[in-house]
């Protein structure tokens, strides 16, 4: 697997379920393996979708964290 040495960010603030995930897997089908996105959003069900499509898509889900507005994926 090859890392990137910087993650990227995808701003998805402000965009609701279902297009956090579908822009992500857009924006994650374009990068080479082992890239790394932060995915910032706002949408509460995010904590939800974000996981469950990196288990199903094979994606690693390396870490979580709350922000004042939202959540990060990363």
């Amino acid at each position: 697997m090859i890392v990137t040495a910087a993650p990227q960010t995808y701003d998805l603030k402000g965009l609701n379920c279902p297009l956090p995930v579908l822009k992500a897997r857009k924006r994650l089908a374009d990068m080479p393996s082992g890239g790394r996105l932060w995915l910032e959003t706002t949408d509460p069900l995010a904590v939800i979708d974000i996981p469950a499509f990196c288990n199903e898509h094979g994606h690693l889900l390396v870490e979580t964290e709350a922000t004042p507005d939202g959540h990060r994926f990363l």
